[in-house]
């Protein structure tokens, strides 16, 4: 569910006077992630790396309360839901978008992160999930990159999380990622606790069949 709200009676009221008309109000952070925990659970259990990613994803960004508001079409909107995007390669031989609801438990997100990429991959449609506030991912697993910094087409203002290949050390598996974000929505201080939160949700996953 979503709804309109007046950013004026919000603590993001002085960054929406500040940052909404600005030419580019997007912030772009990098960090170096250790992800051995979620190699390790993604061979043991035979899941996706990226799913698992995914979920860590949104599981820290459920515990930052500035992931619920979003600037959309000039207004303030506050949801109660997140989705995790993901780009999914489709039987045409191009990619397609697919969100992903966010659960808490991992079990239930599998099997919707399974059952809705398949069904975008099969069909070469999108799935949307407009209700939801929707944190962007893309993953160019086949390439050595640091990250990326989107432009700002005033249209897609999310969240949005790029990497590409994981690098392999003699003791942990590293992973660099880019994160993007509207300065309306959150600040600095609200994006690296996002951060700080991700790396302890990879290094402590756990999955309870």
């Amino acid at each position: 569910m979503m709804q309109q709200i007046d950013p004026m009676e919000t603590t993001r009221a002085y960054a929406w006077e500040m940052w909404m008309n600005a030419p580019m109000p997007m912030v772009t952070f990098f960090k170096t992630l250790d992800v051995t925990r979620v190699l390790r659970v993604s061979r043991r259990h035979g899941l996706k790396f990226n799913m698992l990613m995914c979920w860590c994803i949104g599981r820290a960004a459920s515990q930052v309360r500035e992931f619920f508001t979003l600037s959309f079409d000039g207004r303030l909107v506050k949801y109660d839901s997140l989705a995790v995007n993901t780009i999914v390669a489709n039987g045409m031989g191009e990619v397609s978008s697919c969100d992903v609801p966010f659960s808490d438990n991992i079990v239930d997100f599998s099997a919707d992160y399974d059952r809705f990429t398949r069904q975008v991959a099969e069909s070469c449609e999108n799935h949307d999930l407009t209700e939801s506030m929707v944190i962007g991912t893309s993953a160019l697993v086949d390439y050595d990159i640091d990250g990326a910094v989107g432009m700002y087409s005033g249209v897609f203002n999310n969240p949005f999380m790029i990497w590409g290949r994981y690098k392999r050390g003699l003791f942990k598996t590293r992973l660099s990622v880019s994160f993007q974000f509207h300065h309306t929505q959150m600040d600095g201080a609200h994006a690296a606790r996002f951060l700080d939160l991700l790396q302890k949700e990879i290094s402590g996953l756990r999955i309870n069949f």
